[in-house]
């Protein structure tokens, strides 16, 4: 806040400047103008100004919106499966035409079954990326065996990949004898043949009893286009499995939060089955995990990711690109929930989370898990320092939970519902010049140097977040700006969601 407070300006009486162009004609009289006749006039006095032609396109556009889609059949699904390190994740990048899966050299990067939208000869479809399938496991590597299965129970056709180099193994026969119980078509992929010297090792593959299997190189690309032409050939034109879209689509929810604050076990809970693996070890969850959530009537798309760690040039390997993979999502959301660990003193990380999803222009839900396990006694004095944690976001909607037992988890939807409607709130113009006018008339802007900016004339130029223009004929001090917020969100709402105040300052023209 600046210096000077502005419910204390440093005015005086020769300040009040001509109505023509000043701060009473935005101000005005309670009985001069309505809404409407007051945004005309104001347009009209902003014709004295220099206005750049980005300034008319602005003051002549229309409100915007986001027209909603046709309901659309759901896109077939091809699961992606096989052992522990064959290259899945590579090959889905390859389907995908970028890097989109999280591959390191190593087993078990990929934990999670995570669906991608591809494209392929005209014809849209999902693919799922798999964590590796094995025998006689325990503990996370059993629960992402778990997933895999699930997966191809949920899939049209199955793409099973077998590393070429190796040969079938016995874990790779115990994969096919599930294969052939699910029923599903199965397209059979020979993975790691880089050259012509290996494609005669392929063919043992044949041994599997799934027909011929196909040699490919996900890593270079070798192969891969007669991989998709016979995997197309498996697949139905509309998913046996996927549900139909409503009209408008389903809301994006992300959920974040740093590592192991609980944003699986959230997910689980919400959805009612073991959608995503949940373990002790902080960093379970790499890729960001999308499922289709019923609540209350109404389905969103919540997305589990990876837990932001304190900074994304610290980190190496998988963990780097799951960060990525998480500031991607946020960007792809509507609304983030942000998971904090009450049990523990907010962090700076836990602060570093929710300044993305502010930055990023998402509205924002606040989430306090492990709130049941507070003592009566502990919860006033953590009241008191959530207020001082959150002073900067004191706009966004709280919620306390236990993601684990599923405790007040139903406070989320009100909560999700509300910041999206602020996110997605237009006022009209007469409106926003009216509340201008009152709140300038009031608390005119402090002096700077001997002159007094004026606020000529605003609009909101879009929604998603909410963001303003105000045109004025000197610089509004950020403080004054923040005033400004603070009393739109008093008198509009603006629950849940940024809001975005930028300042152009116009000259008049020379006569």
């Amino acid at each position: 806040m600046s210096a000077t407070d502005p419910t204390q300006p440093e005015t005086t009486a020769g300040d009040q400047t001509d109505p023509v162009d000043g701060v009473e004609s935005l101000a005005g009289g309670p009985g001069d103008l309505d809404d409407d006749g007051r945004e005309r006039a104001l347009r009209a006095g902003l014709t004295e100004y220099e206005l750049e032609d980005e300034d008319l396109a602005l003051l002549e556009g229309g409100a915007d919106g986001v027209e909603g889609e046709s309901p659309s059949a759901p896109l077939p699904v091809l699961a992606i499966v096989g052992r522990p390190n064959v290259g899945k994740s590579t090959l889905v990048n390859r389907i995908l035409g970028r890097r989109e899966a999280v591959t390191e050299d190593k087993p078990g990067v990929t934990r999670d079954r995570v669906s991608y939208t591809a494209e392929w000869a005209g014809r849209s479809f999902t693919v799922v990326d798999t964590g590796g399938w094995e025998v006689d496991v325990a503990g996370m590597e059993a629960r992402v065996a778990e997933q895999a299965e699930i997966a191809i129970s949920l899939a049209d056709a199955v793409l099973f990949v077998v590393d070429a180099t190796v040969g079938p193994t016995a874990t790779d026969e115990r994969v096919v004898r599930l294969l052939r119980k699910a029923g599903k078509p199965v397209v059979l992929c020979a993975n790691k043949v880089d050259g012509p010297r290996v494609e005669a090792d392929a063919m043992e593959l044949w041994s599997l009893g799934l027909g011929e299997p196909h040699p490919v190189s996900a890593l270079h690309g070798r192969g891969t286009g007669d991989l998709l032409d016979a995997a197309m050939e498996a697949l139905p034109t509309t998913s046996a499995y996927g549900a139909m879209m409503p009209e408008g689509g389903p809301r994006r929810v992300a959920l974040v939060g740093r590592p192991n604050v609980g944003k699986s076990s959230l997910l689980n809970k919400l959805a009612g089955a073991e959608r995503v693996v949940v373990d002790p070890t902080a960093g379970t969850t790499r890729d960001p995990v999308d499922e289709l959530v019923e609540l209350k009537g109404r389905q969103w798309w919540f997305v589990d990711t990876a837990g932001i760690r304190r900074r994304v040039h610290q980190t190496s390997g998988a963990d780097f690109y799951a960060s990525l993979r998480t500031q991607a999502a946020i960007e792809k959301a509507e609304v983030a929930v942000v998971l904090v660990d009450a049990s523990v003193k907010m962090t700076e990380q836990d602060t570093r989370v929710i300044q993305q999803v502010v930055d990023a222009g998402r509205a924002l839900v606040i989430a306090y898990n492990k709130w049941d396990l507070m003592d009566e006694d502990r919860r006033p004095f953590l009241e008191r320092e959530i207020e001082q944690d959150l002073v900067q976001v004191q706009w966004a909607p709280r919620v306390n939970l236990s993601a684990r037992t599923g405790w007040h988890a139903d406070r989320l939807v009100p909560a999700l519902e509300r910041s999206l409607a602020s996110w997605d709130t237009r006022i009209p113009t007469g409106k926003l010049n009216a509340f201008l006018g009152e709140l300038v008339a009031g608390h005119p802007h402090p002096l700077r140097g001997g002159k007094q900016p004026r606020i000529l004339f605003a609009t909101q130029a879009s929604t998603r977040p909410p963001r303003f223009v105000i045109f004025a004929s000197g610089f509004l001090e950020a403080g004054y700006r923040r005033f400004i917020e603070r009393r739109l969100r008093e008198t509009f709402g603006f629950e849940g969601t940024p809001i975005e105040i930028s300042v152009r300052v116009r000259e008049k023209r020379r006569r």
